[in-house]
């Protein structure tokens, strides 16, 4: 069923009416005779008659004028009909729209992502769009609480992200993978050869850290204020790629997930020695929400990316 508002200057239409009724008229306003186009509809004259008649009720108007010599559009009819008609064509081209979001044809996937996930992201993007030409990609790099909530609005289809310290009803995470908080040095850094480091360790050291908001700095800070310890803190950035860039050139120590790391080889990852340091990146989806064609096909390729890059590392 659908619900017209206003169909022309002389006609203002507001019943409730079906498209098989719009189709019907359209047949007889262009044949002009209810037996012919009843056969080209398949159906019986009485049906078409009564179908029309009921429309015509509807609305509350004479569409057509029938004697049993000719069938002539009335001046209601006459300015129905352009209306009809383009009802039945947005109608049709709704229909092959969706289909073409089932095969992927066409439509538009937005992606929330936090800072950290940059690494995995870049080869299942250029996967993604060499599959699905016809598909358009918008990523959004944010704040973990900036996308979740955007997430909550529908403005995004899903966000990638650590899994949030508190978690929201609303909100369904699935794992991708764990990772742990580390500090991050040049390669030369002298604590670049340690299996692992204190916050104690860490405190000997100017740091650069991200900004408060990130999810690796609200891990930091989560673990820093039930210490006794002062840190140095030199500079915060939130752009984490540039925070590497002047990492790996300086003997400044930053603090960030270990898998942040993947890709850069002018730094290194050591993981900070504290109870219960797990970080678990997640695929954040809307709970209850339709999920997209365009969605599951992209985080299979983040899953089969992420897989083989553990396998690589693994090495």
């Amino acid at each position: 069923m659908l619900k017209w508002h206003a169909v022309a200057p002389a006609l203002s239409i507001t019943e409730r009416m079906e498209l098989r009724q719009l189709h019907y008229f359209i047949a007889v306003a262009e044949q002009l005779n209810f037996s012919t186009a009843a056969k080209s509809l398949c159906i019986t004259q009485s049906t078409l008659s009564q179908q029309i008649k009921q429309l015509e009720e509807e609305l509350g108007v004479r569409l057509l004028e029938r004697n049993s010599h000719e069938v002539v559009l009335t001046e209601p009819g006459e300015a129905f009909l352009p209306n009809a008609r383009r009802t039945i064509d947005d109608a049709e081209t709704s229909k092959l729209y969706i289909r073409d979001l089932q095969h992927l044809k066409t439509g538009v996937l937005n992606v929330g992502v936090t800072y950290s996930f940059h690494p995995i992201m870049t080869e299942t993007v250029l996967t993604f769009m060499r599959r699905f030409p016809a598909i358009r990609l918008n990523i959004f790099y944010k704040r973990m609480e900036d996308l979740l909530e955007d997430l909550q609005k529908r403005q995004v289809d899903f966000v990638l992200s650590y899994k949030p310290l508190h978690a929201l009803p609303s909100i369904k995470s699935r794992e991708l993978f764990r990772t742990q908080l580390a500090a991050i040095t040049a390669v030369d850094h002298p604590l670049a050869e340690q299996k692992s480091v204190t916050l104690k360790e860490l405190a000997q050291y100017d740091l650069a850290l991200p900004t408060n908001g990130l999810q690796a700095r609200n891990f930091f800070n989560r673990f820093a204020e039930k210490s006794d310890l002062h840190f140095n803190v030199r500079f915060q950035l939130n752009v984490v790629h540039m925070l590497l860039d002047l990492v790996g050139r300086s003997r400044l120590v930053s603090v960030l997930s270990a898998s942040t790391v993947k890709g850069h080889q002018e730094v290194v990852a050591i993981p900070i020695d504290l109870p219960e340091n797990e970080m678990i990146g997640c695929i954040h989806t809307l709970e209850g929400a339709y999920e997209k064609n365009a969605a599951k096909e992209f985080l299979q390729l983040l899953r089969q990316q992420n897989d083989l890059q553990e396998m690589v590392n693994s090495m």
